[in-house]
């Protein structure tokens, strides 16, 4: 699947069986909220946090599949391409950082 097909299944589930878009704040309030969810089971899994019981079954990949959800769902509201958007990104991050990393100690 491809990010520009993710942008176009959401938004074909969005207004089939969601009805219509939460509003964008209300997505960002829910992408924050996803994003925590993430977070409490990577410290239980990879940090110092143990698993409360009905936590255990918990599905990282999931996880990231909501938070992923939420923000496809901003960007489709929000008219960003996020297959142009990732593009301009990497072009940014590789002039900027093409020997920041590589002259870090701190990665060495």
């Amino acid at each position: 699947m491809t990010l520009e097909s993710a942008q176009k299944r959401v938004d074909d589930w969005i207004k089939t069986t969601g009805v219509r878009y939460f509003s964008e704040l209300t997505n960002m309030a829910i992408l924050t909220e996803e994003v925590g969810e993430l977070a409490r089971l990577m410290a239980r899994k990879y940090g110092d946090q143990s698993f409360k019981e009905n936590e255990k079954n918990s599905d990282l990949g999931d996880e990231m599949a909501d938070v992923l959800w939420v923000l496809i769902c901003l960007a489709n509201q929000t008219g960003i391409d996020l297959t142009n958007a990732l593009e301009k990104n990497f072009d940014k991050k590789t002039s900027r950082d093409s020997q920041r990393h590589k002259q870090n100690k701190k990665l060495q």
